[in-house]
């Protein structure tokens, strides 16, 4: 019974063997080709020999490259600027006044004084000493790791609440003792740095600037009972070259990086398209010439590919629906910079906003932060500001803030200050009693090639370079937060 049960199954199957032949040849003919597996009839490659094709590859690769290493590049220029000033590890920058032009970085600020160093956690742990605010003046700032994200914020909200601190900053995969007093704070990175601005209250003098600058101490923990008194340097004459450098020597610093630091899990895909450009970890950096052009080709393109980007005003980013002035704290979905999620890094929005044009931002933006930055490139009709055109903008009497506002212009090309004789990157409300005031208490700021006639002390210098303008607001009232004040628009004088 069994055996003719499996006679008649194999029978059945013949038949039906033997049935779908027979369909396919009644039907159509039989396949010479599988599905898929080649690329269309009739295309061929783009490149004709290999060694094109690998020059294709290592620009697309090395393109894409600057644009997931914008951040951390960046934050490099930070000590090559310092070294280039005499400074180094744990020596201390700090600027005697408002900074000038030589102050080479993306979109400072010209009135608060700045306290800055650079750090090497692979020596060892170092401490950074604080000193409380006082009714004078106060330090807020960030200290960042290798990828310019802030991991100790420093003021009011920081982890000093303004009230002082002795941090103990350790490097990854350390452990030992800290001593009593100090707050051990665990550094996601080797080298880092840290960048403090130096606020005066209404009745702040320099002298009280300078006063509370020199208590700020950077020392290793292994020279704790008796650290050796820190070095300060005031680099305020000097030219502070920290910019990115948007040719092939990107590469070298992005080597000069990676070398130090340890890649993180997110980053493994691109490490390892780095290797195959000649930028790996352990290994020199020795590119030939033919690859440093095209290094120098891709680099140059992901400047102008951000700088179009850039260019153009997400939603949302607004901070008046009706106006052009956008928020420069246009965050991620966490409220940070990092611009990852569960799923993904946006490396494009992490590149473009903010690391293309701006330093230093903290680890969260808070409802309502102790200072407030918007800033435009286009003038109240939409236009992209122009070279060698005249703008002005009407501040009100009454800014909602406790302390000071600024305007400051920067060269679009490279979102720093404008070199000019008058050396004067920007004006504030601490300049008032120089500038002429309208009848109804407001000012209106000028800028561009020449001053208006005798409103020389109104007037921001532009040597011909196309403007992008940022407005701070020092101690914003609830005024600015519920955006019932508006700052009118930049216009166009002529």
């Amino acid at each position: 019974m069994k055996a003719g049960l499996l006679t008649c199954l194999a029978l059945a199957g013949l038949m039906a063997t033997g049935l779908t032949t027979a369909v396919l040849a009644q039907s159509t003919k039989l396949p010479t080709e599988p599905i898929g597996g080649k690329p269309p009839a009739g295309t061929s490659a783009s490149f004709k020999d290999f060694e094109t094709f690998k020059d294709q590859v290592l620009y697309q690769r090395a393109f894409e490259a600057v644009l997931w290493s914008v951040p951390m590049v960046n934050k490099l220029g930070l000590r090559r600027g310092t070294l280039a000033v005499g400074g180094g590890d744990n020596v201390v920058l700090a600027w005697s006044a408002g900074v000038k032009p030589y102050f080479e970085a993306l979109t400072p600020n010209n009135v608060s004084p700045y306290v800055n160093a650079t750090m090497d956690l692979s020596k060892g742990p170092v401490v950074v000493e604080v000193p409380p605010a006082n009714d004078k003046a106060g330090l807020f700032g960030q200290i960042a790791d290798h990828w310019y994200q802030t991991f100790v914020d420093i003021g009011p909200i920081g982890i000093d609440k303004s009230k002082g601190a002795k941090l103990v900053l350790t490097p990854p995969g350390w452990s030992g003792d800290i001593p009593d007093g100090y707050t051990e704070v665990k550094s996601p990175s080797f080298r880092i740095d840290f960048a403090f601005r130096n606020v005066p209250s209404p009745k702040g003098t320099q002298a009280d600037l300078d006063a509370l600058a020199s208590k700020v101490a950077v020392y290793n923990l292994s020279e704790l009972p008796k650290p050796a008194p820190t070095k300060f340097i005031d680099p305020l004459n000097e030219r502070w070259p920290t910019l990115a450098r948007y040719d092939e020597r990107w590469f070298e610093d992005l080597h000069d990086i990676i070398s130090v630091e340890n890649s993180l899990p997110r980053d493994k895909v691109m490490m390892g398209l780095l290797k195959t450009i000649g930028i790996e970890k352990g290994k020199p950096y020795a590119p030939d010439d033919k690859t440093k052009a095209i290094y120098r080709k891709a680099v140059v393109d992901a400047y102008h590919y951000m700088q179009a980007t850039f260019e153009r005003e997400l939603p949302g980013e607004s901070w008046w629906d009706d106006r052009k002035w956008r928020n420069i704290f246009f965050h991620d979905e966490n409220m940070g910079f990092t611009w990852e999620t569960d799923s993904l890094v946006d490396y494009d929005m992490r590149a473009v906003r903010p690391w293309f044009s701006a330093i230093y931002f903290p680890n969260k933006v808070a409802e309502k932060p102790a200072t407030m930055y918007i800033a435009t490139m286009h003038d109240g009709d939409g236009n992209l500001m122009e070279a060698g055109k005249t703008y002005s903008l009407t501040v009100p009497k009454d800014v909602p803030v406790t302390q000071f506002w600024s305007l400051t212009i920067y060269d679009r090309e490279t979102y720093s200050f404008i070199y000019s004789p008058q050396e004067r990157p920007g004006l504030s409300g601490r300049d008032r009693d120089k500038m002429t005031v309208n009848k109804d208490g407001s000012v209106t700021l000028y800028f561009g090639p020449k001053a208006p006639k005798e409103l020389d002390t109104n007037w921001i210098p532009t040597s011909g370079k196309a403007p992008y303008a940022m407005f701070r607001f020092y101690g914003p009232t609830d005024k600015f937060y519920d955006k019932s004040f508006k700052l009118p628009d930049v216009k166009l004088v002529k």
